[in-house]
């Protein structure tokens, strides 16, 4: 984890020179360095100014927070640029424009998804802007302010006879390769008894720490799907040779992660919603070619989605 002063978003940087991201296209993923136009790098952040309706929502005396960013995901989620030094992603523009419509400034710390959100409870990171999907059990500890829905998909080689997942027990007796500490693990820990249940073998779990690793497993055989964001693993199938995406299996909201009772949370929410009218939201959504996954107006902590015609409300 590195640590930065406290400073305005837009000179986020970090010492790694490499992505550990899907961006160039080998079999060997392991450290992929950007190379020029594979990483949008357009500003549609920076022309954004202070609304003081939604800055009088702050807790009184708020100036500065700390926010934690996972890094090493696949884009659009949160990765370097070509520098090896400069942060860059979805969630680092909603997160940079959303404090420049609050008018604070951040102190930006990296630290390892599945770290994020214990680690709110003590008070030791503000927020967590990570792609966290709202589901009702991280609801119970977690406060959230939904700014994109994205969600659950699966993606595999080219050259497997996997189709579209409709049901889990299509996955017994395989390996499947996801994140840890995401939703994604627990859906499929939590419901490996439907293959026992079947009379099938079960299929195995092999959670991994950094994107690269999940698409070296699954380019070398070791692994034979991937379950992940919705966004990330079309724009991986899109930039990474002998893949295919196979379908969306379950929308979630996605929003910006609080302790629980947070105040924060009315201030987040109206500068997500005046993101959302002033033009800056669709800006965003276009650069990393998300706009599917727009909302038409920021929640806090709403329900998990039951119903995939539900993401846009």
């Amino acid at each position: 984890m590195r640590t930065r002063p406290f400073m305005p978003f837009v000179g986020i940087v970090s010492a790694a020179l490499f992505l550990t991201a899907c961006g160039s296209g080998g079999t060997d993923t392991s450290a992929v360095t950007v190379r020029s136009g594979e990483v949008p790098t357009t500003d549609v952040v920076s022309g954004e100014k202070k609304d003081d309706a939604a800055a009088g929502l702050l807790p009184a005396g708020t100036t500065r927070l700390t926010v934690a960013i996972s890094v090493g995901g696949t884009p659009p989620g949160t990765t370097y640029l070509s520098d090896g030094t400069t942060l860059t992603g979805q969630d680092v523009d909603f997160t940079k424009a959303v404090a420049k419509v609050l008018g604070i400034r951040l102190k930006v710390e990296q630290a390892s998804f599945e770290a994020i959100l214990p680690a709110l409870d003590s008070g030791k990171y503000d927020f967590g802007a990570s792609n966290f999907g709202v589901t009702d059990e991280r609801r119970r500890t977690i406060d959230f302010v939904t700014y994109v829905n994205d969600g659950q998909g699966f993606a595999t080689r080219k050259d497997s006879k996997l189709t579209k997942i409709t049901d889990l027990r299509q996955l017994c007796g395989l390996n499947v390769a996801t994140g840890a500490g995401t939703t994604f693990e627990a859906t499929l820990e939590e419901n490996k008894h439907v293959c026992t249940d079947a009379g099938k073998k079960a299929y195995q779990v092999q959670t991994y720490s950094e994107q690269s690793a999940i698409w070296s497993s699954v380019q070398q055989g070791r692994s034979d799907i991937v379950m992940s964001t919705i966004n990330g693993l079309r724009y991986a199938v899109a930039h990474q040779p002998g893949l295919k995406f196979l379908n969306e299996y379950h929308r979630l909201d996605v929003g910006f992660a609080f302790k629980k009772g947070t105040g924060l949370a009315p201030a987040f929410r109206a500068a997500v919603n005046r993101l959302l009218a002033d033009g800056t939201y669709a800006k965003i959504l276009k650069k990393w070619g998300t706009t599917g996954s727009a909302i038409t107006k920021s929640r806090i902590s709403p329900p998990e989605l039951k119903d995939q015609a539900d993401h846009r409300a």
